[in-house]
């Protein structure tokens, strides 16, 4: 999944605001009984998350130990969101494997891990992991909308510092990114992100921070393009991990989590049919190559845009016609952005679009579709369900909009458990591995997990299926120059 963050800035010297300037905001009004299409400011923002319009950070909360730190919607949901993360275990065999390998030993004792991941019941799993190998957590969401509050509930039920809910404003999601770093008596050594923005207000605000940090581990194309600006500028301190690159994360959750979600997020917004429909993605990398094989086996017929030649050509020989946006932007009837980019989508392209068109973004942040060129006075947004608004032109044109242009699988709909396994077990081996580094081992560079770590991921997995590995002999692995035990490939090797 990539992508995934909201309210970021473009590079690390963007300006972000001050901690003191941050107010607190109301979520809008959502009460049951109201219309459910209805004229709108351009500026509003959208929640369902609770008919209660009291700001979580206007409540006084305890769970039942007692314990205020954190800052969830509800924390009397906290039964339905554990019962949430145990259906969640159900489809994470390699996290709790690791749990059971890790009770004679705590590979992360002493570790102090700031998270800001979407708080999912999948993210649970990997959390209460984290803490039975021996770390301590704080946490806070990277998107604004992805939040499940009963699953949040339940972490903070359980003990764990969150600080996220559904529906954040832009003030909220700094907010509760500071209250997870800007603790007293408490200092992490140890950074998990998702889209960069926790690793950039750390950066930009407790630099001195990254003097006890051991290292970054990075999810997202765009967090870890971050990371890359800061190591070509000098300016990163500490070793970081490049997780969305490897092997495990790259083949399966952005391959067949996209292929399984888009169709999801879809159907549970419009409830539209897909077949004969027109479609444009925009993108041809694991994303797009997951969405556009969806929507073709549904009946779709699929366009495809790219920058990359080589990528282009793999559309082409996957039977998908390669065009420029310009080209197709009047006749289609979906648009979809899996870039990692900015400004895919334009308001010029928007303009152009067909009557009822939908818009939607797999890709990451809010910025692939320039959804801010919306916000003016001559449009009317109508919002017609959960996450899906009417954007209207003065003609009675409008085109349909999904989750205010943030990601449409994690917005809208769920990901598959088993998928999102593979990358949270990448996700805590690379913690692991980074934390325990003898001195020396890793520079303040940006790295691809070890090979060996890569297909140990994999391996845990196996047993799910009931699937058997064929072991080489001797004389074959001497042949091939390999070790028995792996690693079976070598780091150049396009899987």
């Amino acid at each position: 999944m990539d992508v995934p963050r909201v309210f970021s800035c473009d590079s690390y010297d963007d300006e972000i605001p001050e901690v003191s300037q941050l107010s607190t905001w109301s979520e809008p009004d959502m009460m049951r009984g109201r219309p459910r299409s209805r004229q709108v400011e351009p500026t509003a923002s959208y929640t369902d998350s609770s008919d209660d319009e009291t700001s979580p950070r206007d409540k006084q909360q305890k769970n039942s130990k007692g314990s205020s730190d954190f800052c969830v919607k509800n924390i009397k949901q906290a039964e339905f969101g554990r019962r949430e993360i145990e259906i969640a275990e159900q489809e994470m065999p390699a996290l709790m494997a690791l749990r059971k390998r890790a009770q004679g030993e705590k590979p992360l004792a002493g570790a102090k891990i700031v998270g800001c991941t979407h708080i999912t019941a999948q993210t649970a799993v990997l959390m209460e992991t984290l803490c039975a190998l021996g770390a301590q957590c704080r946490w806070a969401a990277c998107n604004i909308y992805s939040t499940l509050n009963e699953v949040a509930a339940a972490l903070a039920e359980s003990g764990f510092p969150v600080f996220a809910w559904k529906g954040e404003s832009e003030d909220d999601f700094w907010w509760c990114i500071d209250r997870c770093v800007n603790v007293e008596g408490w200092q992490p050594n140890m950074i998990l992100d998702d889209g960069g923005d926790l690793t950039h207000w750390i950066y930009k605000k407790y630099p001195n921070m990254f003097k006890k940090i051991k290292g970054i581990v990075e999810e997202s194309v765009t967090g870890v393009h971050r990371l890359y600006q800061l190591s070509k500028a000098g300016k990163l301190c500490v070793p970081a991990m490049n997780v969305n690159d490897s092997v495990t994360k790259q083949k399966f959750d952005n391959l067949y989590c996209c292929r399984e979600s888009i169709l999801d997020g879809l159907k549970r917004t419009t409830d539209m049919m897909f077949g004969g429909k027109q479609v444009v993605a925009c993108g041809y990398g694991e994303v797009g190559k997951g969405c556009c094989a969806a929507l073709r086996a549904m009946g779709s017929i699929v366009y495809v845009t790219e920058i990359d030649p080589i990528c282009a050509l793999q559309a082409c020989m996957d039977g998908f016609r390669l065009v420029k946006l310009n080209e197709v932007i009047r006749q289609v009837d979906i648009v979809i952005t899996c870039t990692g980019n900015k400004n895919v989508v334009t308001r010029e392209h928007l303009d152009r679009m067909k009557n009822s068109c939908i818009v939607c973004n797999m890709g990451h942040s809010n910025t692939e579709i320039d959804v801010a060129s919306l916000r003016t006075p001559e449009l009317t947004w109508e919002r017609v369900r959960s996450q899906v608004d009417h954007v209207i032109w003065p003609d009675g044109k409008r085109i349909v909009l999904l989750a205010e242009g943030r990601l449409l699988n994690l917005s809208c709909s769920t990901v598959p458990t088993f998928v999102l396994s593979i990358t949270a077990t990448t996700q805590a081996l690379a913690l692991i591995e980074l934390y325990n580094a003898p001195e020396g081992r890793y520079k303040q560079d940006v790295y691809l997990l070890p090979k060996k770590m890569d297909e140990y991921v994999a391996s845990l997995h196996l047993p799910t299926f009931d699937a058997h590995l064929t072991e080489l002999t001797d004389e074959q692995a001497k042949y091939l120059g390999l070790n028995k035990n792996g690693p079976f490939k070598p780091n150049y090797y396009r899987y």
